[in-house]
């Protein structure tokens, strides 16, 4: 007789479809948190547009769509276009329309956003020609979304800007082959006091139709500190450096490097803003190969030609046209041919008055000469001369 206590027992068949059942909740919940995430872009995006909109900061995008199911969430943005109002001293509207924007971020890190861009894009500015850009390509990231970000990046590749005419014929305005700015938030926070450290990195930099030296390609590595911001909360570009001025904020120079051929610059110092909302400050500068600069200046070319009075009263304020031209006059009628032996040899002056600035100094091995670039009120001056003016920023 068999005995039926040795017979194997049957395992109930419900515990088969435990896992099965625990996975297929699983998954519904995710989708669900996902498509409810997924419809909060939208409200999100919403909120930060019309916030923007406040500050003169007006965004659009012309049909926008979520996926990236089930991991990430990519969000493409067609027909993306930004509108800036409000946002320079001269209070002149700015608009800039872009092809395509996808944001992708990670749903197990989602402080973590990338963008990519596609080009081209374009700059429209009343009454002026509209810039085409385009860019093999571009992309930017930003750490510590949706609540504060910490640092963010943003390079483009083989960046081109051509101005367009009224005959569809593009102009070439400036060419680089790689171009990076990082930014991060180095103390305070957000809410308060925030300071910012920024690099700036260009590769085979140009830019044309502004002046020959700027024409030639270079590099350029730039590292600055700014203070004296309130907050990040949304406002004007203007009223942010009317607080900036207010609170004695100012621009660190840390280092900055530029090299063209065999010439080098490198600088460092402080810049502030007045009153006015014009540059003040100092920067220490040291450049070898000085000498192949002043050529290229053309500073012969334009006694030759003659000088404009806009050039003399950026380069030479309160000097009169007139007044160089009774001179070189004098000087013919003194010794004939000596106005002009002056305006040949202008360029050796100019070298032998620039190499009198500063001192002697040693830069990266090669002799070099070290000598203070001044902004006052708004002006760039090189010693003595006014090589230049930035516009005031409120």
């Amino acid at each position: 007789m068999q005995d039926s206590s040795s017979a194997p027992q049957r395992r109930p068949l419900w515990r088969l479809f435990i896992l099965p059942a625990v996975l297929l909740i699983a998954a519904a919940g995710w989708s669900a948190f996902w498509f409810y995430a997924a419809s909060e872009v939208g409200v999100r995006a919403d909120a930060w547009r019309a916030q923007e909109a406040k500050s003169g900061r007006k965004y659009d995008c012309a049909n926008r769509t979520v996926a990236g199911f089930p991991f990430r969430f990519e969000v493409a943005c067609e027909g993306a276009s930004v509108a800036l109002v409000s946002q320079t001293a001269s209070n002149v509207p700015f608009t800039a329309k872009l092809g395509e924007i996808l944001v992708v971020a990670q749903i197990y890190d989602p402080k973590l956003v990338i963008a990519e861009f596609k080009a081209p894009a374009t700059l429209e500015i009343p009454e002026q020609s509209p810039l085409r850009v385009n860019w093999s390509q571009g992309r930017a990231s930003v750490v510590g979304l949706p609540a504060v970000p910490q640092r963010g990046s943003i390079l483009f590749d083989a960046v081109a800007i051509d101005r367009v005419n009224s005959n569809s014929i593009q102009v070439p305005v400036a060419r680089a082959k790689h171009v990076e700015l990082h930014g991060r938030l180095a103390e305070g926070s957000a809410a308060s006091h925030p300071v910012i450290e920024t690099v700036l990195q260009m590769n085979d930099g140009s830019v044309q139709g502004v002046h020959p030296v700027l024409a030639e390609p270079f590099n350029a590595d730039v590292r600055a500190k700014l203070t004296g911001l309130k907050d990040f909360a949304p406002k004007p570009w203007p009223q942010r450096f009317r607080e900036i001025a207010a609170a004695g904020g100012k621009v660190e120079i840390v280092q900055s490097r530029i090299q063209q051929g065999e010439m080098i610059a490198v600088s460092a110092g402080t810049l502030s803003l007045n009153a006015n909302g014009n540059l003040d400050g100092e920067l220490q500068m040291t450049v070898t190969g000085l000498e192949r600069i002043v050529p290229a200046l053309g500073i012969e070319k334009i006694l030759e030609e003659g000088i404009p009075q806009a050039t003399l009263d950026r380069v030479a304020p309160g000097v009169k046209t007139q007044d160089l031209n009774n001179l070189f006059g004098a000087l013919d009628k003194a010794i004939p041919g000596l106005g002009k032996i002056v305006k040949q040899n202008a360029n050796v002056g100019v070298a032998a008055t620039l190499n009198s600035i500063g001192s002697e100094a040693v830069l990266e091995g090669r002799k070099a000469r070290s000598f203070p670039l001044r902004f006052a009120n708004g002006a760039v001056l090189f010693g003595p001369v006014k090589v230049g003016q930035v516009p005031p920023l409120f």
